[in-house]
């Protein structure tokens, strides 16, 4: 049974729920201008965690056959056996019920709303077969997390969370263009339609930056419509300078791809959440 727990964690790579967790929060407490329930950190925790299950199995479903050619990814549970190509879709259907069925709890505009954040988080996986906007489709899966959030409080969408959103989807975008950096022989050895595969490694770090210029400037403007206080804008200040520490890092040496990746982007997420927190407890 552990046996089987710990190859459905690596197949998910659970630990990077992180990525998503620090913008659902953001939303949260500016939405609620604070504390926001138990109840409604529960039944959020538990959609965050379904749907990301949700998505990271199909694409691993889908990913089978590139992931067994690919010598990063050759190990994963989907690739070398562990798991069967049946266990990975019963898991993704599993999860995906869950997630329509908390959303029901939760309310009414979140329900509706289920079934087409459920498509948009399956359809990433698919569109880097013929499409170098799958970087981008990546951006607006995880950016679905800060409206999930604001929709759970409030049972609306205010202009705010959308610039939050949108910032994340240029965000995640701009560092997904950086991991993909690993795979570029790969990639264009298969033919698969990423940015670096067809613009080479120059004109993707050039695109990344641009990305993450972008994400700051939506940020700045959720800073602003929120009426958030300095402490955001001090917040906000951390994460421009991870992300240019994280693109200081890629640009002198590849190899440092996974540390910029896995601390910097977590790391960002959550002082900008600090921040946003502090922010709501002394305005």
């Amino acid at each position: 049974m552990l046996r089987h727990l710990k190859n459905l964690s690596e197949l998910v790579v659970f630990e990077h729920t992180i990525f998503s967790s620090a913008f659902i929060l953001i939303a949260m407490v500016v939405a609620a201008k604070g504390w926001f329930g138990f109840g409604i950190l529960l039944l959020c925790s538990l959609a965050l965690i379904s749907a990301r299950n949700f998505a990271m199995a199909i694409n691993r479903y889908v990913d089978i056959d590139i992931d067994k050619q690919n010598p990063r990814t050759k190990s994963r549970p989907n690739a070398d056996g562990r798991i069967s190509p049946f266990k990975i879709l019963v898991f993704a259907i599993i999860n995906a019920v869950l997630f329509v069925i908390v959303s029901y709890f939760i309310n009414n505009l979140a329900f509706v709303l289920s079934l087409p954040f459920l498509f948009l988080l399956g359809i990433y996986s698919y569109f880097k077969r013929f499409s170098v906007l799958a970087h981008f489709i990546l951006g607006i899966s995880l950016s679905l997390a800060p409206i999930a959030g604001v929709i759970a409080v409030l049972g609306y969408i205010p202009l705010w969370s959308v610039f939050l959103a949108i910032g994340v989807i240029f965000w995640v975008a701009g560092f997904d263009l950086l991991y993909s950096l690993q795979d570029i022989d790969f990639d264009k050895q298969i033919g698969l339609f990423s940015i670096p595969a067809i613009y080479g490694a120059k004109n993707t770090l050039i695109i990344s930056r641009i990305c993450h210029i972008f994400a700051c400037l939506f940020w700045l403007m959720f800073v602003v419509y929120s009426n958030s206080g300095i402490l955001a804008y001090i917040g906000l200040v951390c994460a421009i300078l991870m992300l240019c520490y994280e693109h200081y890092l890629v640009s002198k040496d590849f190899l440092n791809i996974p540390k910029a990746f896995f601390q910097t982007n977590g790391y960002l997420g959550f002082i900008f959440l600090l921040f946003i927190i502090l922010d709501n407890l002394f305005e």
